[in-house]
């Protein structure tokens, strides 16, 4: 399948979504977050009680349904609710699994949906019951009307909840953290998430078209294709953020927010919450899905190895069929690549989405399994990362009427329970049983 009508077909069903060990590596360092300005306190509520169960046996349950395309389900630390984004730029609360009426907070008004444009990420600061610091990533029109060859901006923002109704944020508040130009609508990325050091990682795709044609992957100086690192409490250098000191680049090399180098599409991603190892779902091109882990530790400055491989695929090649990098051919090097735990080719896949690792108490013999799909498949797969690194991958059978149709994540509130979201606006919590 040649590579327009690729990205014909993720355009249509996604939003759409379109070995060797590392040679510059340093230690992510796991310092407790930095302390933050008190404001009023907010009392997150409790989240819907659950009775202990024990059992593997996965089912998934429909809480609701939001307008539009839901992208992602996440919490506050602390808090029982359930904030779920709406792709045209709108934040949605359930609590006790009800969803209130009103947005948390609705910026619509910036944000440039469709495809695989919108609001497409949100994290929350992890002294948000102090601070009331929340981010989030959207695609928006390019302000600067002079800079032709990118009309988007990848934008990640800070806004503030109010600090007397848990319910809402003023659009008001907002704080433009970082905005990078961006030359195509597709691989966008988009995931956030605070590290337990402290820092805010943000995934970033290629920029879109096909086959990387800016070369953003193995460009350690540009902010596309990678996933960045900054530190949003401590603004240094006129920036509204700093620079972690251990960031592979920091001082020389390349840009210094760059953590994670070589990476297509990672969509979805997260931390383990116990063990601080990142999984990485990288959504593929032509060939390969990709599923990557990398351990707390073992990093900084990996390279995942786009554009020159799609997962352990060698893209430099004349075959138009697959990576279709164009127009420079260069010979594949392995040396200080990191590759994928697993893979997947496109027989009914399209488009990984990442999930997480369930560290829940609901169902304790979940503990450890990470729970991953793909938007075209209509499947529910786990994972567990055995010792020597590889992974133990498993197709769950569907139950009677299916798994959930064109998911777009899988994501863990505050306690740990898992929550899928499609594009079809539903949200589901992921169960087991005997």
């Amino acid at each position: 399948m040649g590579n327009s009508a690729r990205l014909v077909r993720i355009a249509s069903v996604v939003l759409g979504l379109g070995g060797a060990a590392c040679s510059h590596r340093s230690s992510a360092k796991q310092d407790s977050p930095k302390p933050v300005d008190t404001l009023p306190a907010i009392d997150g509520p409790a989240a819907l009680a659950c009775t202990q169960t024990s059992g593997t046996n996965i089912s998934v349950r429909k809480i609701g349904t939001v307008q539009g395309r839901a992208l992602l389900a996440t919490a506050p630390p602390n808090d029982g609710r359930l904030f779920v984004l709406e792709d045209e730029g709108r934040i949605r609360i359930f609590n006790q699994e009800q969803l209130e009426d009103a947005p948390f907070i609705d910026i619509s008004d910036k944000v440039v949906s469709g495809g695989e444009q919108g609001l497409l990420g949100l994290a929350f600061h992890p002294q948000y019951a102090t601070n009331h610091k929340f981010y989030v990533d959207y695609t928006a029109n390019n302000p600067d009307n002079t800079d032709t060859q990118n009309p988007w901006v990848d934008v990640v923002e800070e806004y503030t909840a109010s600090s007397t109704d848990i319910s809402t944020a003023d659009p008001a508040s907002g704080k433009i953290i970082l905005s990078i130009p961006d030359y195509a609508t597709n691989h966008n990325a988009g995931m956030l998430e605070f590290g337990s050091d402290g820092f805010l990682y943000i995934s970033t795709g290629d920029g879109g078209a096909g086959g990387d044609p800016n070369h953003n992957g193995q460009n350690p100086n540009a902010l596309l294709a990678k996933i960045l690192r900054i530190d949003v409490d401590n603004p240094a250098n006129a920036k509204p953020y700093g620079i972690p000191a251990d960031n592979p680049f920091a001082t020389s090399g390349g840009a210094p927010e760059v953590f994670v180098l070589g990476v297509r599409n990672p969509w979805r991603w997260s931390f383990d919450r116990k063990t601080g190892d990142m999984w990485i779902g990288d959504v593929g091109q032509e060939v390969m899905e990709e599923l990557d882990v990398l351990p707390a530790g073992l990093q900084g400055g990996a390279n995942l190895g786009w554009s020159m491989y799609e997962a352990n695929y060698c893209c430099q090649t004349d075959d138009p069929d697959h990576c279709n990098n164009q127009p420079v051919q260069v010979a594949c090097d392995a040396t200080g690549k990191t590759f994928p735990q697993f893979t997947h080719d496109h027989t009914g896949w399209n488009s990984i989405i990442g999930g997480q690792v369930y560290r829940g108490s609901c169902y304790p013999d979940l503990d450890g399994i990470y729970f991953f799909s793909d938007n075209g498949g209509g499947v529910l797969d786990e994972a567990v990362l055995n010792g020597d690194g590889s992974l133990t991958v498993t197709d769950l059978p569907a139950p009677t009427g299916g798994w959930p149709k064109s998911p777009s994540s899988i994501h863990a509130d505050s306690r740990g329970e898992l929550y899928e979201t499609t594009t079809s606006g539903d949200v589901y919590h992921i169960e087991a049983g005997p």
